[in-house]
């Protein structure tokens, strides 16, 4: 068997090499930055390339830990974030021109908890414009490493791009409809969303805040429980981030799942979707069955509903997200954010109630569905990734099919915590994805289930041609 190659290794297993002195952060940090030089051209999967303040980051990992000082495992690894987080003197664009000269003169407290973990920060991600599904013309449009012609998961394209390709070793993504979970399906990687408030939003881009989670995207689950332990915890800057104390994130790792009660609507996660999807969804149930779980049969209401309400109440809040630069730099934003936008400002209070209204009550029935069971299995999005077109990534905002969000939108609207993880690929070779969603606050279970399945499959191995 071909040794693995070492940008596409995972941070646990880098991690040891580091700790041990077998890998130079300074070494590692120089070959993450050539790569990203080598194919981040045609990838476009960076806004910014941080490659001073990364080597600095570098050479002073390398001198702590000659010393005898290890922070944990992120100590000395090249990562990178969505170009929503804020960082010192470095520019944060959202992906949109009206933000294209806007320094921060602080860092997001999440990238202060990355830096204080000792992680090594390469650059800035590309994403969709604030955040949503089209992107400015003036912005460069990441490239799926699978296939260049299909869709990269939209607002976190270029934290599912570069994490798939081997150009960090993991990144942070947001999701406020899905997307953590769309690129990570998009780009075969796992995607974590954690519990709404478990993760500070302080120095993040807002699109709707009652939504926006922040979370890690990886090549194993592992490395996106270590990633969300350093991020995690209560912000006294952010009176939304929870002040429950932050859990061992991989205190179940290694347990097979004996007790865990798994829930399956096969309805919900397999009618009107693509048949190889649905078949690899099954067989990831099935496989969690051989582990250990007891797999329970669940009746999940009718989502499309209230999916429909989410456009309603996102691009209201994103009104009030860009109320300094909307609509008083109208013209500044691109065709598909400006009709969006456009769309929020005729939002009524009454229109905006009754949603908010339809909202509260699919979580209602999801609370019901939660006392049956402990984690939830469905796809991470109904498809593989589709194939683009011009009208997609920038014409104006056309309203979507609600089984584009049937799996995504319901665990922003309760902010529960989510896993996507790879479980196979299709007849044309593009990533399929499993989604396991958890009761708020319990991200270490899904962590342990989403390695025992990881475990006991191939599909986090693979990697594309890149």
């Amino acid at each position: 068997m071909l040794e693995k190659p070492l940008h596409f290794r995972t941070i646990t297993e880098i991690a040891e090499d580091i700790a041990s002195k077998r890998l130079s952060p300074v070494e590692l940090t120089i070959a993450m930055l050539q790569r990203i030089e080598e194919l981040d051209g045609q990838l476009k999967s960076y806004a910014t390339v941080m490659a001073d303040r990364a080597m600095d980051a570098a050479q002073k990992a390398e001198q702590e830990i000659n010393a005898g000082t290890h922070r944990g495992p992120l100590h000395g690894v090249p990562i990178a974030v969505k170009d929503l987080c804020f960082t010192k003197s470095v520019r944060t664009m959202g992906g949109a021109k009206v933000f294209a000269d806007h320094v921060p003169a602080f860092d997001g407290t999440v990238v202060a908890k990355l830096e204080a973990a000792g992680a090594v920060l390469l650059g800035k991600l590309n994403l969709t414009e604030g955040a949503m599904g089209g992107y400015n013309p003036e912005f460069d449009i990441p490239q799926n490493p699978w296939h260049p012609d299909r869709w990269t998961g939209s607002s976190s394209s270029g934290s599912g791009v570069a994490t798939a390709a081997g150009l960090c070793f993991g990144s942070l993504g947001s999701d406020t409809g899905g997307s953590i979970r769309f690129p990570a399906a998009s780009c075969g990687i796992v995607g974590l969303k954690p519990t709404w408030g478990r993760v500070s939003r302080y120095g993040v881009l807002a699109l709707a805040e009652s939504m926006d989670h922040v979370g890690p995207m990886t090549r194993s689950v592992a490395d996106a429980g270590i990633m969300l332990q350093a991020i995690a915890g209560y912000d006294p800057n952010d009176p939304t981030a929870l002040p429950h104390p932050v859990p061992n994130m991989l205190e179940g790792i290694g347990q097979d799942l004996q007790g865990v009660r798994v829930g399956f609507d096969e309805n919900y996660a397999t009618h009107d979707i693509d048949t190889e999807l649905a078949k690899a969804v099954r067989a990831g149930v099935k496989i969690l069955s051989d582990q250990g779980a007891e797999i329970v049969a669940v009746e999940l209401p009718d989502v499309d509903a209230y999916v429909d309400a989410w456009p309603t109440l996102c691009s209201a809040e994103a009104v009030a997200a860009h109320a300094a630069t909307y609509p008083s730099q109208r013209d500044a934003y691109g065709p598909w954010f400006q009709g969006w936008l456009d769309m929020g400002a005729k939002v009524t209070g009454a229109a905006y109630a009754k949603a908010n209204n339809l909202r509260a009550a699919c979580t209602g029935h999801l609370r019901r569905v939660f006392t049956e069971i402990d984690v939830l299995a469905c796809p991470s999005m109904a498809s593989p990734p589709h194939v683009v077109t011009p009208k997609l990534l920038y014409g104006r905002y056309d309203a979507r099919d609600p089984k584009f969000q049937r799996f995504t939108v319901p665990f922003d609207y309760n902010g529960a915590p989510t896993l996507s993880v790879p479980c196979g690929l299709n007849s044309e070779g593009l990533p399929l994805s499993l989604q396991f969603i958890g009761k708020h606050l319990t991200e270490p279970l899904l962590c342990q289930v989403g390695h025992a399945y990881e475990t006991a499959t191939p599909w986090h191995n693979l990697h594309p041609d890149v």
